[in-house]
């Protein structure tokens, strides 16, 4: 986000000049390169599922596994597979940071860096035995992330291939496809309005506790949309939205990354404890985990209690549950937040602390383009399966167009989540104080509370009764 004031410092006072400077957004800009990158992945994924194949190929990931013979033998019969999809990504993305002014030689090897150490983390999670302990791939690229870089002394080097934003924007856009407008009408009335409830009142209390305790709008947004949405996604994206100083957005993911973890374990053990039916378990999680990652391992995990002893309902009621609620309900206010608090960052928090009439264009300026992206995805894929039923969707559409984009994204998310541990101090962090953290948990524990009341209560019946 930092790109925007770096571009507008250079702009020359006069109209032509604005004028090519605003054209040249579209290459000059990080935003506007996730959106190439993302929506250019999705249409050629288009393009072979209208002409009966699909991107699977290149699309490859660890396969489940249980022994180390098993790890050997998927490696060998897809090691072509995977230099390929290396050799794509080495090639999208410095291309991209090529124009966005980064020096290829000092990527390249950063990232080769990454993507291996990605690998290891992707069989990590595919082992047969990870949901026991928790091991969703983002997570622990995450935590590792964070170990590394809290223990050990890095290189400066390998800085060049920790891009963040950057990955976490091209896989925001892939988020979309994987969000069409239909999953969202099949997700129902029910999971919509309890999403929004959660997404709304959570980002009240956390802005209104932040503002209480003395931290200033930019922060607080930031902390909010944090809890409000998806976490890391929401708060990169909201940070930008609202012109906050570059270290905001690490103290609301260190937050969330925190609440996350607790949650990962918290959450099963008390609904366990309150025997809580599968589906009201799952809503329970996806109205108050804050990570999809983190909130995907504590649905499974409860999954695999289901229909043992006094827990009633089906593992598969737990997961479709938490999907309707975290990654469909609550995920889609991503773009709703950055654009409401671009508004008001700019025409009201900005014009009162500098007392100048804010202009219109600066609204566009501070808007996250790349959620443009997100949007025009999903109106992609919708437009694609429109005539689908969701029973069509999951046996056609999802398996050859919409599950090679997401495991792609998933590759994007494990990037992001890696490089954002190992470019995390917890001792720079500190420096915060412990402010944004008391206010971003008192969110979670209201999210918490008010999540079980939506989930356990007053719309028990639908996540009890709930069937694809």
């Amino acid at each position: 986000m930092s790109d925007i004031s770096e571009i507008k410092a250079n702009l020359d006072a006069s109209a032509p000049a604005q004028q090519a400077s605003r054209w040249s957004e579209l290459w000059l800009k990080e935003d506007w390169w996730a959106i190439w990158l993302g929506l250019g992945i999705v249409l050629v994924g288009l393009v072979f599922y209208l002409n009966g194949s699909s991107i699977k190929w290149i699309a490859v990931t660890p396969a489940k596994w249980s022994t180390l013979a098993q790890l050997r033998a998927h490696f060998a019969n897809n090691l072509l597979r995977y230099i390929t999809q290396f050799v794509l990504w080495v090639i999208i993305f410095t291309v991209a940071l090529s124009a966005l002014g980064h020096k290829a030689k000092e990527f390249l090897p950063a990232f080769v860096f990454l993507y291996v150490l990605s690998i290891v983390i992707f069989v990590l999670g595919q082992w047969d035995q990870a949901y026991y302990y928790n091991l969703e791939p983002p997570l622990v690229a995450l935590v590792l992330g964070l170990f590394i870089s809290n223990t050990a002394v890095l290189p400066r080097w390998l800085d060049a291939g920790f891009r963040v934003e950057f990955y976490i924007k091209t896989g925001i856009v892939l988020l979309g496809a994987t969000l069409p407008f239909t999953l969202i009408l099949w997700a129902g009335p029910v999971a919509i309005l309890q999403a929004s409830i959660i997404s709304i009142l959570t980002f009240l209390v956390i802005f209104w506790s932040s503002r209480r305790l003395g931290l200033d709008n930019q922060l607080a947004a930031t902390l909010g949309a944090g809890g409000a949405v998806c976490g890391v996604s929401a708060a990169i994206a909201v940070a930008g939205a609202v012109g906050a100083k570059k270290e905001y957005a690490p103290i609301a993911i260190t937050s969330v990354i925190i609440w996350a973890i607790l949650m990962i374990f918290g959450l099963p053990f008390i609904a366990r404890a309150l025997d809580l039916h599968a589906g009201v378990a799952g809503a329970w999680i996806g109205t108050s985990e804050f990570a999809d990652a983190a909130g995907l391992a504590a649905a499974q995990a409860y999954a695999g209690l289901a229909g043992h002893g006094s827990i009633a309902g089906t593992g598969d009621q737990s997961v479709w549950a938490f999907t309707l609620m975290k990654v469909v309900g609550r995920d889609v206010w991503i773009g709703i937040w950055a654009f409401v608090l671009a508004i008001i960052s700019t025409t009201r928090w900005e014009r009162t602390e500098s007392g100048r009439r804010p202009e219109a264009g600066e609204i566009w300026w501070r808007f996250p383009k790349f959620v443009i992206g997100f949007v025009v995805a999903s109106i992609v894929i919708t437009w694609v399966t429109k005539d689908l039923s969701i029973v069509q969707f999951n046996k056609i559409a999802n398996p050859a167009l919409v599950a090679p984009i997401k495991d792609l994204r998933t590759w994007a998310f494990i990037f992001c989540f890696l490089s954002i541990g190992l470019t995390t101090r917890f001792r720079e962090l500190a420096r915060a104080g412990s402010r944004p953290f008391a206010a971003f948990s008192i969110g979670a524990i209201v999210n918490v509370v008010l999540g079980f009341l939506l989930s356990a209560v007053v719309f028990a019946s639908h996540w009890q009764n709930l069937t694809r």
